[in-house]
């Protein structure tokens, strides 16, 4: 004989597993990669990387262009550690009878470094910027990246380091144009503008979607049958 069937009870475990399917989606949705909203974490590694690569190719792009003007090679970053010391930046590793000293060495190199440090910290400005407010096409990167770098010229430089540098260092080496040609400076920023312009494909991720187990085993049997 069948014992009756409580239906009551039947309702009851259906509601709950309902229930504990619907948290078990929000879970598994919850560990998707990438995440579906802004990752903050994800554009400030992103764009620390780039920022990185952009400095150190507007870097080089001095490096190689400033022996042609009669500068020094490391020119910019002689100006750009007149902000921490002052006129004495300037004479770091000049041309003499015999090799600079050690200590003009290492502290270039800390200038590079800085300077470096500076390009990841803008990096993560621009890169949130180019992917997270605009389209991601070439063109509209490059547009962005051309404005955003003209502002923290037109800002950084002679909105707060022409009064700035006066002010602590008694002296206007970045923005008076004498050792650093505004042209020169504005190039610069446009470099590591374009640099993560063109570099941006390279930080988006792309999540491995495997194919259905049907797709990858392939027919059983050749066109013979």
């Amino acid at each position: 004989m069948t014992p009756p069937v409580d239906h009551q009870l039947v309702e009851q475990l259906k509601t709950k597993v309902q229930e504990l399917q619907g948290e078990l989606d929000k879970v598994a949705e919850a560990q998707l990669w990438p995440p579906k909203q802004f990752s903050v974490i994800e554009h400030v590694i992103y764009g620390a990387a780039l920022g990185a690569f952009g400095a150190a190719i507007a870097l080089l792009a001095n490096v190689i262009l400033a022996p042609l003007a009669g500068k020094h090679p490391l020119e910019l970053i002689r100006v750009f550690l007149t902000f921490p010391l002052g006129a004495e930046a300037l004479a770091l590793a000049e041309a003499a009878p015999h090799a600079p000293v050690l200590r003009d060495g290492m502290v270039l190199t800390f200038g590079c470094c800085l300077y470096l440090v500076t390009g990841i910290l803008f990096g993560i400005l621009f890169h949130a910027a180019m992917t997270r407010f605009v389209q991601p096409t070439l063109g509209n990167r490059l547009a962005i990246s051309t404005i955003l770098a003209l502002l923290v010229w037109q800002v950084l430089f002679y909105g707060l380091l022409s009064w700035l540098q006066p002010l602590l260092f008694r002296g206007n080496w970045i923005t008076s144009g004498e050792h650093l040609p505004w042209w020169v400076a504005g190039a610069t920023h446009l470099i590591f503008g374009w640099t993560m312009a063109l570099l941006a494909p390279m930080a988006r991720y792309v999540p491995f979607r495997p194919r259905p187990a049907a797709e990858e085993e392939g027919p059983l049997l050749g066109p013979g049958g």
